[in-house]
């Protein structure tokens, strides 16, 4: 079964708006950029995934991903996530995907053993893996195989709504809880739990 792990991106001065309020421009940017390394760094580390895709808006989001190895989409027009994480999954089905691993660039505990415990539960299709974030609102991981079984649905409730659809398609749903993946750099509230920056080095 060949996998590719998408990773879509938002513009990195413009990205963890909702941080504003305690980090300045430049240290969201570095912060974006640490994520996105992070993210690209771990997956090259999981021989169970072909290749990674990034699709952004953002030429140097691009660029980095192609410096670290991975494969990239422009996004163009108006920026709508699910339209372009859809776009992404037409990419790689049309280079030989089977399944995809859908990420977020801002999970900052994510291991490889995380990713590996997503792509086990998801052996066997249809199925969908989810791995909701800590409110159990919005999806932070989600495994389809295979690629293209569901239609996107992020957004707030995303969680519910992508186990709503994996149930519509006649899919085997498996939900992971893991505090890790569950920590995604989204509100001051995040980035107190994880410590501040100085957790990352930053």
């Amino acid at each position: 079964m060949t996998i590719w792990a998408i990773v879509p991106v938002k513009p990195l001065r413009r990205g963890k708006s909702r941080l504003a309020g305690m980090l300045t421009e430049d240290q969201r940017t570095h912060l974006n950029r640490y994520l996105l390394e992070h993210t690209l760094t771990t997956l090259n580390e999981v021989s169970e995934i072909e290749h990674t895709l990034v699709v952004s808006r953002d030429p140097a989001a691009l660029a980095l991903t192609r410096d670290m190895g991975g494969r990239t989409v422009l996004e163009d027009g108006a920026p709508q996530f699910n339209t372009a994480i859809q776009r992404a999954t037409i990419v790689a089905k049309a280079h030989g995907a089977h399944a995809v691993l859908i990420l977020p660039a801002d999970i900052p505990l994510l291991t490889p053993s995380d990713v590996r415990r997503l792509l086990k539960r998801g052996k066997k299709p249809p199925v969908v893996v989810i791995a909701p974030d800590r409110r159990l609102d919005g999806t932070n991981g989600l495994f389809v195989n295979p690629a293209g079984l569901i239609e996107y649905g992020y957004g707030p409730a995303s969680f519910q709504r992508h186990s709503e659809r994996a149930a519509e398609a006649g899919a085997k749903l498996e939900v992971i809880h893991s505090d890790r993946l569950a920590l995604d750099l989204d509100l001051p509230e995040d980035l107190e739990l994880l410590g501040g920056l100085e957790k990352l080095n930053l």
